[in-house]
């Protein structure tokens, strides 16, 4: 084979990979869409009227899940199942907002942390990397954190709204998590830089809990305040 050949050949196998990438990057442009409807619908939470509404918009939000399961199903079929990795980093960004979104729909009708078989359920894809297109644990633990985040905001605007119990079932809730991440040795130089954020959501609901409670205007918080 000649040196022009080779160079050929070499650019056939570059054109194919460039062609697949391109396949991959318009479905991930559809999740990006379907992510920023939903995370605008969810939004509307932090508003004073939204905390009524929190029922009919976690099931709007299911609803458009069901359009996310269908793009996901797309993108499995864009690339060879054991090249996962390969192209990892085009849909990680977006899975890990949307795993973030899916948190905090399952905490807002349950008060629950949500697991990674769930939002692999959620998102219609495998929680086993064995089983193809999957939820790797990663982008699970990143996602969880931008949803910590979310609850920190959360718990602000619960006070702005008159609902001064909320912060308290959140505190309670965010400690949990962080000490759940305390058990975890974090490697990735990213999700443990991350994680160092999460201690600032910690000490931001404590202060709102605080200041209820020397406020005077929850019982609960007031009894927990008095406890320091």
């Amino acid at each position: 084979m000649s040196v022009s050949e080779m160079f050929i050949a070499l650019q056939g196998s570059l054109s194919v990979d460039q062609d697949v990438r391109e396949e991959i990057r318009k479905v991930v442009q559809t999740l990006e869409q379907t992510a920023r409807e939903i995370l605008t619908l969810l939004q509307g939470v932090h508003q004073g009227a939204g905390f009524q509404d929190i029922p009919k918009k976690c099931q709007k939000a299911r609803e458009h899940f069901g359009s996310v399961k269908t793009q996901l199903a797309s993108l499995k079929t864009k690339f060879p199942a054991d090249q996962y990795y390969r192209f990892h980093e085009h849909w990680r960004f977006v899975l890990q907002r949307l795993v973030f979104l899916a948190a905090f729909v399952v905490y807002l009708e349950t008060e629950t942390l949500v697991t990674r078989e769930a939002v692999a359920e959620i998102l219609g894809i495998e929680a086993d990397r064995e089983k193809g297109f999957h939820l790797d644990i990663e982008d699970y633990l990143s996602g969880i954190l931008t949803f910590a985040s979310e609850l920190s905001r959360l718990a602000v605007n619960s006070v702005t709204a008159g609902d001064y119990s909320r912060p308290l079932r959140i505190s309670t809730f965010i400690n949990e998590l962080d000490s759940g991440f305390r058990l975890l040795n974090l490697k990735n130089d990213s999700l443990r830089k991350r994680y160092d954020g999460l201690k600032y959501d910690v000490k931001k609901i404590e202060e709102v809990v605080y200041d209820l409670s020397i406020r005077g205007l929850n019982k609960e918080t007031s009894s927990a305040g008095g406890e320091k």
